[in-house]
């Protein structure tokens, strides 16, 4: 009988850990990253139809789960490593299409092509990798914010620099999420169900 492994290897994200080179107060696992960057992009999707603009938040939010896949194979590269030169960001580029190719080898033939835009992106506009971009880049943020509101100063450069990364990318989904979201993150259980008054 052949078998497929392709769904339980995603089922490993959670042994993946972000931010290998920083001391964590709580480890983050691909998984967990994985799973609120779909939120936040299917949530921007929604202000930018608000906009008025042609994106399909179930879409993306369906490649958001499978947007760091091929950290299964190849690990959560740092992004000083992975950005160090133009051609270590080119070898890794080249690491992760082999690793995708690979993946998708690991499905049942029936489904390698319907998968292939879901692993690749492939099946979202220009607009829609944006907004996926921006929901990555917030799902960063929201981890810095965490870190370094738990005294962790490792964070703080870190928590500079997504903070500017998402300003230069003029998303104003991203800007107002930022504004009237992400403060949110500050309060606790009691102060969130509680609501303004």
């Amino acid at each position: 009988m052949k078998t497929y492994p392709f769904h339980a290897l995603l089922w490993r994200m959670k042994y993946i850990t972000r931010w290998s080179l920083m001391r964590c107060s709580r480890p983050e696992s691909l998984s967990e990253h994985t799973a609120d960057t779909a939120l936040l992009a299917h949530a921007l999707c929604l202000l930018a139809q608000q906009r008025g603009v042609p994106v399909r938040p179930e879409t993306v939010a369906v490649a958001a789960l499978y947007h760091d896949a091929p950290e299964i194979m190849t690990g959560d590269m740092p992004t000083p490593v992975k950005y160090k030169s133009e051609r270590m960001r080119t070898a890794y580029k080249e690491l992760e299409k082999e690793s995708l190719t690979d993946m998708l080898r690991l499905l049942p033939p029936q489904l390698q092509g319907p998968m292939e835009g879901c692993l690749t992106g492939s099946r979202l506009t220009e607009e829609e990798k944006r907004l996926l971009k921006a929901a990555d880049r917030l799902s960063a943020l929201i981890k810095c914010l965490e870190e370094t509101r738990s005294g962790n100063r490792e964070f703080e450069a870190a928590l500079a620099q997504q903070r500017q990364a998402l300003k230069e990318m003029g998303c104003p989904e991203a800007d107002y999420f930022v504004e009237h979201m992400l403060p949110c993150y500050d309060k606790n259980l009691d102060e969130l169900t509680r609501g303004e008054k």
